[in-house]
């Protein structure tokens, strides 16, 4: 158990919901976004290869639903650290008894709530406010030739946005069907 983590798990299989705890004082707080150690239990032998972040400008937008895959499979840890978002986990994978459902997340700056997602789950979210910035830790580096993903308003999938889908990317847009990867992602 850590004190520095409340980790919960949910419907889908290897994804949890992480709450950071602050350390707090009369100067302000101080949180930790990652820990190999209090995380191991999340993260096995996995190690850190890229962190990223992201900002996007307009409440509504969607980015996502994006995974890759092998042999550049990787897990993530999301985080909101400003504004607020919906994000939103699709398990993609081969014989998953979850393959196709979706799990979504409020994560903001105020709940300093995180997302796991391991390796075959595809990943987006919509900003619920303007200006919101996004933290990823990724255990894979970004590869364009393992690049796949899902149709964030697939009705197949069904997800239900809180606002209505705007302002998805071109790329995004031509992302196929549940269907056109109704084998899922073998890892």
């Amino acid at each position: 158990m850590s004190d520095r983590f409340v980790i919960q798990d949910v419907a889908i299989s290897g994804v949890s919901v992480l709450t950071r705890l602050p350390r707090e004082d009369e100067r302000g707080w101080f949180e930790r976004v990652y820990d190999t150690e209090d995380l191991a239990g999340l993260l096995g032998a996995r190690t850190v290869a890229q962190v990223n972040r992201t900002y996007t400008k307009r409440q509504g937008s969607v980015r996502g639903l994006h995974v890759q895959g092998p042999p550049s499979a990787d897990a993530k840890i999301v985080s909101c650290t400003r504004g607020a978002v919906f994000d939103v986990a699709v398990d993609l994978r081969r014989g998953s008894p979850t393959f196709g459902r979706w799990h979504g997340e409020e994560l903001s700056e105020a709940n300093r709530k995180s997302l796991f997602i391991p390796e075959g789950v595809a990943h987006g979210f919509q900003a619920l406010v303007d200006d919101c910035e996004l933290l990823y830790v990724h255990t894979a580096p970004y590869d364009p030739t393992a690049e796949n993903g899902v149709l964030a308003t697939d009705p197949a999938v069904s997800i239900r946005w809180p606002l209505a889908v705007q302002h998805l990317s071109k790329r995004d847009a031509g992302l196929p069907a549940l269907g056109s990867a109704s084998e899922g992602i073998a890892l």
